[in-house]
């Protein structure tokens, strides 16, 4: 199987890294100021579970080298649309896409430009980031990456790619349910987002505060309530492992887009909470605090943009 892995960030540079490095026949797709520094220094991973340096096969926009059989699409949501030009050439009849972006938006995107054979459903759970000198860093233990058909069938073509993943030094989880996994990620991704960038802190710091906890509960409560509303209702173990986790006292869990937002970086505000509020409003589901966050977080995209 050959696996084109678009981006070399902290997603798409950990797994694309780790199967390169299990002898896999991976190839990168990124942008020419990356390839340089990758050409210059390699690609290096900094891990709880070993860390190791490679040299991998890049290409870049204009240089794809034929289709591929599978391509996990690891960008930001905001680099989607030239993602999605730069990687076209790859994809032939046979091929099967895998976004792990945040959200649901770019499966419709996908789908409608590719076509629903060629999209599977995947979601990563990693946290990590690149650094300074472009290593990418994991910040915690787990390294987990779903995936699976959008309809949960179990064909020969997911079989092959599961084959392809395991054994490759993380956590690799073929999914009959990947649609529903991938709304569960975004309901816990957009209540900690929205809690985080609201309250301009951690967890830990918001369920000290006041009324935290039940701030935390009912921002779930309301992505839960969209969720069910859209036909993929969250199921209860789900919900209650991410109210302990949104609860938790101390907790230094933060999300990326706060953490983005404090650097003064770009933010996913349209994919992650955008999306889900108009999903919201359509369905005529009461949503007051998505909409809080989204107007608070579309203060600070704007001023980006003047």
């Amino acid at each position: 199987m050959r696996l084109l892995v678009a981006g070399a960030g902290a997603t798409g540079g950990y797994f694309g890294g780790r199967l390169a490095h299990a002898g896999r026949d991976v190839t990168f797709l990124v942008r020419e100021g990356r390839a340089a520094q990758l050409r210059a220094g390699g690609l290096e991973v900094v891990s709880p579970h070993g860390g190791f340096k490679l040299t991998p096969k890049l290409v870049t926009a204009g240089t794809v080298d034929g289709t591929y059989d599978a391509i996990l699409l690891a960008v930001k949501a905001y680099s989607l649309d030239g993602a999605l030009a730069d990687l076209a050439p790859a994809v032939g009849p046979e091929t099967m896409i895998l976004p792990v972006l945040n959200g649901m938006k770019h499966v419709e995107l996908l789908t409608a430009r590719f076509g629903p054979e060629a999209v599977a459903g995947c979601l990563c759970r990693i946290p990590a980031h690149v650094d300074e000198e472009g290593r990418i860093v994991q910040l915690g233990k787990f390294h987990d990456l779903v995936y699976g058909e959008m309809n949960g069938a179990r064909t020969p073509r997911i079989e092959k790619l599961d084959a392809f993943m395991h054994d490759a030094g993380f956590r690799a989880y073929l999914s009959p349910a990947i649609e529903r996994e991938m709304w569960e990620k975004w309901v816990m991704l957009a209540t900690l987002a929205g809690i985080t960038c609201l309250m301009r802190g951690s967890v830990g710091e918001i369920v000290g505060a006041p009324g935290g906890a039940e701030f935390v509960n009912r921002f779930l409560g309301e992505a839960a309530a969209v969720a069910a509303a859209a036909g993929h209702p969250p199921s209860e173990t789900f919900l209650a492992q991410t109210r302990a986790l949104l609860t938790a006292k101390g907790s230094p869990l933060t999300a990326s887009m706060f953490r983005d937002l404090q650097a003064g970086g770009r933010i996913e505000a349209d994919q992650i909470i955008g999306d889900l509020l108009d999903k919201g409003r359509q369905a005529q589901v009461p949503v007051p605090l998505l909409a809080l966050a989204y107007t608070h977080l579309a203060v600070f995209q704007n001023r980006q943009a003047a």
